[in-house]
């Protein structure tokens, strides 16, 4: 495998493990976005649905496991760290990918809904900027979220102001949602905004 991009990424809270096929428990993942309760709530502004079969799985991870390969981007699974309630536990997915021509990672992260509001997606965040900044060094970390989810917007809004960053605005048109085109609001934090305010949180790569 690539070491561009790190294997495993710890923060105070979390633990994320690279999703690749050749080191991943498919069932577990299956189980995971297919089975979980409040899956259909979880999923209502995601742009991919829950897999149908342990195959729909296999081709997600195979799919993630080539952007690895490819240095277009990494998938990790999200596990809470010792100390916290579900420690070890599946608590979701997060990922980037990089566009290395414009010296941009955009992110993108769910968690079960067991785990929210326990702030695991901002620390997240913090990581991925610290990677993006400090190891990849490039020049800014956007996100976008669906205009109608509150719960993400105001989430993203918290993580990426207390970096400096700002909501740059409304996309229109921006993703489809099945066959529905929709709105995306776009968040983004440049290098310098981070360095500014950069977080005080230890993150590990490992390698």
């Amino acid at each position: 495998m690539t070491d561009l991009f790190p294997e495993t990424i710890l923060t105070d809270r979390l633990r994320l493990e690279l999703l690749h096929p050749d080191d991943v428990d498919l069932f577990e993942c299956y189980e995971a976005a297919a089975k979980s309760p409040h899956i259909e709530e979880v999923t209502r502004y995601l742009t991919w649905e829950p897999p149908q079969t342990p195959k729909d799985t296999l081709e997600f991870v195979e799919h993630v496991g080539e952007q690895y390969e490819n240095a277009e981007g990494a998938t990790y699974v999200v596990r809470p760290r010792e100390g916290e309630d579900g420690a070890g536990a599946f608590a979701g997915v997060a990922g980037f990918g990089v566009e290395w021509d414009r010296r941009t990672m955009t992110t993108g992260t769910w968690l079960k809904k067991r785990f929210w509001g326990r702030g695991y997606s901002g620390e997240r965040a913090a990581a991925m900027m610290t990677l993006a900044f400090d190891r990849l060094d490039l020049e800014l970390v956007a996100v976008t979220a669906h205009v109608d989810n509150e719960n993400s917007n105001r989430a993203i809004t918290r993580y990426v102001e207390a970096h400096g960053g700002r909501k740059e605005g409304t996309l229109r048109n921006w993703m489809t949602y099945g066959d529905e085109p929709v709105d995306e609001n776009r968040y983004s934090v440049a290098r310098e905004e981070w360095e500014a305010n950069r977080s005080e949180m230890a993150v590990e790569f490992d390698p």
